[in-house]
């Protein structure tokens, strides 16, 4: 049994929830999320809440019942609360800018990388070494901050790079004599 699966999603103030079609909608303060609903579960809004059961007791079924719940949760939050992943920029004269609609980075290459800003997502840089990437759906915004690390992902030996705020580093010692 899922337990996660077992939980309502409470729907705040702000937020509303349609289901139709197979497709579950929730618009907020945010914006707008749509997601198609899996065939093994069930889906129902009522009481401010939403409830996810599967059809029936099979594997699949039980596991997509858990993860049907989580996504359903994360929209939810997502239009109202929305998600943040920072960044932090070590190294010397590498340094990040927001430019028009683009994410100009200077990462130590013979040329500025210039990433494009996708029109759901809004960058901020409040110094030159951190960035801060935001909005409405939490795969989305994961996704964004994973590409703009691997333009330069942190190296072990004097850390430089781009790394999440929460991630350290592992450092090796150098060469010896």
């Amino acid at each position: 049994m899922s337990r996660i699966g077992k939980l309502p999603v409470t729907i705040p103030q702000g937020v509303t929830v349609d289901l139709a079609g197979g497709v579950l909608t929730t618009k907020g303060k945010l914006g707008t999320l749509t997601l198609p609903l899996n065939t093994d579960v069930d889906t129902v809004v009522n009481d401010g809440k939403v409830v996810v059961t599967p059809k029936n007791e099979t594997k699949r079924a039980r596991m997509a019942w858990g993860t049907m719940r989580a996504l359903v949760s994360n929209m939810v939050n997502g239009v109202s609360k929305g998600y943040t992943v920072n960044l932090e920029i070590n190294g010397v004269g590498y340094r990040a800018a927001v430019q028009g609609k683009d994410l100009v980075l200077q990462l130590g290459y013979s040329h500025d990388v210039h990433f494009p800003i996708p029109s759901d997502i809004k960058i901020a840089c409040e110094k030159p070494t951190s960035v801060a990437i935001s909005g409405a759906d939490k795969q989305r915004v994961g996704q964004v901050a994973a590409v703009i690390r691997s333009f330069r992902g942190p190296e072990p030996y004097k850390g430089k790079g781009i790394k999440y705020d929460y991630e350290t580093i592992r450092r090796k010692e150098g060469k010896k004599k």
